[in-house]
Parts: C-alpha cells; structure tokens; sequence
C-alpha cells in the first residue's frame, strides 16, 4: 500500500509541475502576443498619421495608391523605434512618411548626394533636400549622411541600423553601384537588420535596352546575396499587371517623358511595375 500511494503522490506531483509548466508557457506565449499586438497598433497609428498629416502635399498623397507606403513599409517590419536609413531620399516622398513616424522614438538618416559646391544634379539635389528639412518641424530630428554612387560610403555608423531602404533607385547606380551600396547597407545594419528594396521591375525576356529604367529581379537578389546578405521574402504589394516594360520606364507616370503622346495610353497603365524584395543580414 505504502509503494502504491508514494507511486501515486509522485504522479499527483508530475501533472501538477506539468500544468504549472503549461499555465506559465501559456501566460508567456499571451504575454508576447499581447505586446506584438500593441507594438503592431502602435505602428500602424504611426503610420497612417504620418501618410495622413497635411505636411504632404496633395500632389504627393495621389501617389499612394501607386506606391502603396504603409503596405510597404509593413512588409518590411518597420516599427517607430527602430533606426532607419532612407537612401537617395530625392525629393523626400517616402521621407515625409518616415521622418514623423519616426520623430521622437526613433532615428532616421538620409543617405544622400553631398553638396560638393558644384552646380549639378547631386549638389542641386542635395540643397533642395536641406531645404525641405528645414520647411518643417516634422523633419526636425531627420540626419543626413553623405552617399557617392559606385564609391565606399558610411550609409550611418557602423552595426546601428535596423533597417535599411531604397526604394527605386537601382537602376540609376547600375550593376558596379548596386554592388557597393549593398555592402554599405551591410555594414550600416546590425545583425538581424533588414534591408528593404523596391525598384522597377524587368520582365524575363524583356529587351533591357528599349525597357531602360527596369531591373532584374533575379539579378538583384544574386547581387544581394554576393554582398552577404539572407533573402527573406518578395511582395506583390507595388506589382502594375498593366506594366509590360516595352518602353522606358519614364515613358509612364508621372514623368511622361514623351508629353501628349499617347498620354492617356500611358495614364491608363499607371506607375511602373514594381519588385519589392526583402533581405536580411544574418545574426552570424
């Protein structure tokens, strides 16, 4: 009798430590799905008030539904607290998204063109950034750092960066370009940092002379890969079915490089045709 109640006390003890286990794995596990709820909430309020806030023009907000910014930046996990690096800023559209969403619990960069003194295109780009910055209490906390194509640059100090983007751009660097920003952004990031890429895409097969502007996708994740970097995942969020890149990627809007002709034609079809494709750089 002893052995048998000592054998059933041990028995009684097991599925008590077993539900104990369970009841605190379970807490955990809501713990964690409670505060990547609010972090998520917390985002997306960020998000939508920063696409929302009448620092963007009208012109502007008529380009989401082609560009497709709180999707995007989602797809790549982007959250206020993170420190971020918008490469070639331009005339800063997805800046005027980033910098409020960021301001204050974050950090963004803008890696761009140096004003070299020079009346050209990366020194009048450059100034006209500033300028913007500098128009509104939103960009306030916004950093610039200093980005030359196809030559070494410090994107932002080395290891801080969790995520990295660059949203149509590719083409402008060509294939010597790509391959140095990508070991830039690699260094910029910290392990587990994500670089984010959006750019035109070029259909297989396509005739890459006539579709000028469009890049290969498979040639993009390879050269990603060559720098180091883990492929995590591509989206449809930015595709234009209607693009069929038989053209120069300025032929469409809203540069419509060849005026009235066929306007409505290329008004029709839209922005370009768009890969989005996210990396990650390996913990080890």
């Amino acid at each position: 009798m002893t052995i048998k109640t000592n054998a059933l006390k041990s028995i009684a003890i097991a599925v008590t430590l077993s539900c104990s286990a369970i009841s605190l794995s379970a807490t955990a596990h809501d713990t964690h799905a409670h505060e990547a709820n609010a972090n998520n909430s917390v985002s997306a309020k960020a998000l939508a008030n920063a696409v929302a806030g009448d620092h963007r023009t009208a012109k502007n907000k008529a380009r989401d539904q082609y560009r497709h910014p709180i999707e995007t930046l989602n797809f790549f996990g982007f959250t206020p607290t993170m420190t971020v690096v918008e490469i070639t800023p331009g005339g800063g559209w997805y800046t005027e998204i980033l910098a409020p969403a960021l301001k204050g619990t974050g950090k963004l960069y803008g890696a761009h063109y140096p004003d070299t003194g020079e009346d050209d295109y990366y020194s009048n780009s450059r100034k006209k950034l500033v300028k913007k910055l500098a128009s509104n209490v939103v960009f306030s906390e916004v950093v610039l750092t200093d980005f030359t194509p196809r030559q070494e640059s410090e994107l932002a100090p080395q290891g801080t960066a969790d995520l990295i983007l660059t949203f149509r751009n590719l083409h402008n660097w060509k294939d010597a370009g790509v391959e140095q920003v990508f070991k830039d952004a690699f260094n910029a990031l910290k392990p587990g940092g994500i670089l984010g890429v959006v750019e035109h895409r070029l259909p297989v097969g396509a005739d890459a002379e006539k579709a000028r502007g469009y890049v290969s996708e498979t040639k993009t994740i390879k050269q990603a890969k060559a720098a180091g970097f883990r492929f995590v995942a591509s989206s449809e969020i930015n595709a234009n079915p209607k693009d069929l890149a038989q053209y120069k990627v300025w032929t469409l809007p809203p540069s419509l490089a060849l005026g009235e002709k066929d306007r409505a034609k290329y008004l029709a079809i839209g922005e370009s045709d768009r890969m989005t494709l996210k990396f990650v750089k390996p913990a080890k």
